[in-house]
């Protein structure tokens, strides 16, 4: 999931997760400011071990930090990557601690 939301960037056609046009990203990152759940995408449920509900076994916050962090990972087999001056994620959207 994370691979196909860093697509744009990894591309070079976006320089963050929540400008990635037509990401799963972007609609959770557009939801979750709102305080809503996008209706079409399956829920993050967080690290449930029992009565574990339907849905994504992580939470949306550590979701969007992993994609941050691999995102900034440098690949030599990819020409974009989410650069250095920019903000950790919570930060930029207003969700840091």
């Amino acid at each position: 999931m994370a691979y196909v939301d860093l697509n744009p960037i990894r591309a070079k056609m976006e320089v963050t997760p929540e400008t990635s046009k037509h990401t799963s990203i972007q609609n959770r990152i557009q939801a979750l400011i709102k305080g809503e759940q996008p209706k079409n995408l399956m829920r993050f449920v967080g690290n449930h071990r029992q009565d574990m509900p339907k849905g994504i076994a992580y939470s949306l916050i550590d979701y969007c930090e992993l994609v941050d962090c691999t995102g900034r990972c440098i690949r030599e087999d990819k020409a974009g990557y989410i650069e250095h001056h920019h903000s950790p994620i919570l930060d930029r959207l207003g969700l840091g601690y």
